[in-house]
């Protein structure tokens, strides 16, 4: 019940932070909408006393239609380029929230294919192969004490004991069952979600290191404008140029490295609300 109530917490604290950085992002648009509608407000006064001082009477009624009407198209231009780029991030975290969820499983897969294996596989029906075939063994450790022979020989018949530690293999675990229990979204995790049909996270693997101290190493990743192919290229590019500790850098979404030795991902702690069915 502890640790239901433990989970639970942290769940409810990551969903309200995740809300406190898309609420400062609403709100940061809002202000420069109402910064810039501010703006257009003072220079239709300014124009409207520059038309009623200067301009003739007789040309006034031309003037101000004119003036009304690109006073509500500069408006409208106004308001849609800062609405857009709301809308396109709410679409943009709820794509990069489901791109996350399935790397996440690529992770906790390669992880257990390594613990068995050695290393990481850059093959995905390899690694499907595995989590369906493949066992957790469950061991347990315990220490005992046995006579020691030689040396109760070298010590005249002096009896002699030694400690040693014996690993008893309890029970094996199927590896599908441990990691995504009833779910076969591991047959679709190589897929990338809302991408054009078809597109796959790349995988890669390999060791890096000196030569008798390798390290397994892999990495899963996909192009931001894969996941958002659909949306305005203007925001595309902003977003591939952004570097903020609560965004994703970069052009990519990935999950470990070919270049050092980690498994963690390049998304911010907000993204780590769990949202699988």
């Amino acid at each position: 019940m502890n640790d239901f109530c433990s989970h639970s917490l942290l769940r409810l604290k990551k969903n309200c932070r995740f809300a406190k950085v898309h609420l400062i992002i609403i709100t940061k648009n809002m202000l420069t909408l109402i910064l810039i509608t501010v703006a257009v407000i003072l220079l239709t006064v300014g124009i409207v006393w520059l038309i009623d001082k200067y301009v003739p009477i007789k040309f006034k009624p031309v003037l101000m239609g004119v003036l009304w009407i690109l006073i509500i198209f500069l408006a409208y231009i106004t308001f849609m380029s800062v609405y857009g780029e709301i809308q396109f991030n709410k679409v943009k975290e709820k794509r990069y929230a489901k791109v996350i969820n399935n790397l996440v499983d690529i992770r906790d897969s390669q992880l257990a294919f390594r613990e068995r294996k050695g290393k990481f596989t850059d093959n995905y029906n390899e690694l499907i192969n595995f989590i369906e075939n493949g066992k957790f063994i469950i061991t347990q450790r315990r220490d005992s004490t046995i006579i020691d022979e030689e040396l109760t020989k070298r010590y005249g018949g002096v009896e002699t004991t030694r400690e040693i530690t014996i690993i008893d293999t309890l029970d094996q675990v199927s590896v599908r069952d441990s990691l995504f229990k009833n779910s076969t979204r591991y047959k679709t995790m190589m897929n990338v979600p809302f991408a054009p049909e078809g597109t796959k996270f790349t995988l890669k693997a390999g060791a890096i290191g000196e030569e008798d101290k390798k390290e397994a190493v892999f990495q899963a990743s996909v192009l931001k404008k894969l996941v958002l192919h659909d949306q305005n290229p203007d925001y595309i590019y902003k977003e591939n140029q952004v570097v903020s500790v609560e965004e994703i850098d970069g052009k990519t979404i990935h999950v470990g490295s070919m270049e050092e030795v980690k498994v963690i991902g390049n998304w911010p702690k907000l993204y780590d609300v769990p949202t699988k069915n």
